[in-house]
């Protein structure tokens, strides 16, 4: 009997929120760059940035509050690129996200996704999905990025999120991500 609630107990587990993401399979892979950042370090960063008199500094630090995890997945390669998008696809049909925008222009999609939270302007998760950029260069080197993956969770307030990236230097539909529908 006891082996039968062990196992059951193992089994039961994943369910409860102590498993990995679907999306960590990613971090070891050749050809994807990562960033991952644990609870641990978004609050290291907001006790620094709560002693900051910026007020910028200041509405980060109140989104990074809420914030559990965040996870960024990119890659040039083509193939991987592909995998991600069927992963992307399959996490959606198995969670509770829906499809907050999309926003189109040329060859790149950018579509977020967000699991509800508490009321109406919170959210549990934030994930954004970024396709067919090969001809967009990053940064200095000439990387050509293809695909970019992002996941937010926490509870995170998108009234917060769109007064942040009013404030970046981001095309204007991505704006409107501080508000829904």
């Amino acid at each position: 009997m006891r082996k039968l609630a062990v196992v059951v107990l193992v089994a039961i587990l994943p369910s409860l929120g102590f498993s990995q993401s679907i999306f960590d399979k990613y971090e070891d892979m050749d050809h994807v760059g990562s960033v991952i950042v644990n609870k641990g370090m978004i609050d290291l960063v907001s006790k620094i940035g709560a002693l900051d008199d910026d007020e910028e500094a200041k509405e980060f630090v109140e989104v990074a509050k809420g914030l559990q995890g965040v996870k960024v997945f990119m890659t040039e390669d083509e193939g991987v690129s592909l995998d991600m998008s069927k992963t992307v696809k399959q996490y959606l049909k198995s969670s509770k996200l829906e499809e907050l925008m999309r926003v189109k222009d040329k060859d790149v999609n950018v579509k977020f996704y967000v699991k509800n939270g508490k009321n109406e302007n919170h959210v549990t998760e934030l994930l954004m999905f970024v396709s067919g950029m090969e001809n967009v260069e990053i940064g200095h080197n000439g990387r050509k990025l293809e695909t970019v993956l992002v996941s937010l969770t926490g509870d995170i307030d998108l009234n917060k999120i769109g007064s942040l990236t009013n404030k970046m230097d981001l095309p204007k539909d991505l704006n409107k991500a501080g508000g829904r529908r």
